[in-house]
């Protein structure tokens, strides 16, 4: 598996469905669908998102 980091290709606004995608090497799409999917059902994946916006590192 891969290093959690936020790709500089393949960007959307951050870059951390990207990053899960990378890390556990699946299609980032279905990653931004359940990530849209839980924040409009449930609305605290919005607060994971801006957490791990932060958490993750950036792609040197």
């Amino acid at each position: 598996m891969n290093r959690l980091v936020r790709p500089h290709q393949g960007r959307l606004i951050a870059g951390v469905c990207a990053a899960v995608a990378d890390r556990f090497g699946c299609s980032v799409l279905p990653v931004r669908i359940l990530t849209v999917a839980a924040t409009v059902f449930f609305g605290l994946s919005i607060w994971i998102y801006l957490v791990l916006w932060i958490l993750i590192p950036s792609e040197s």
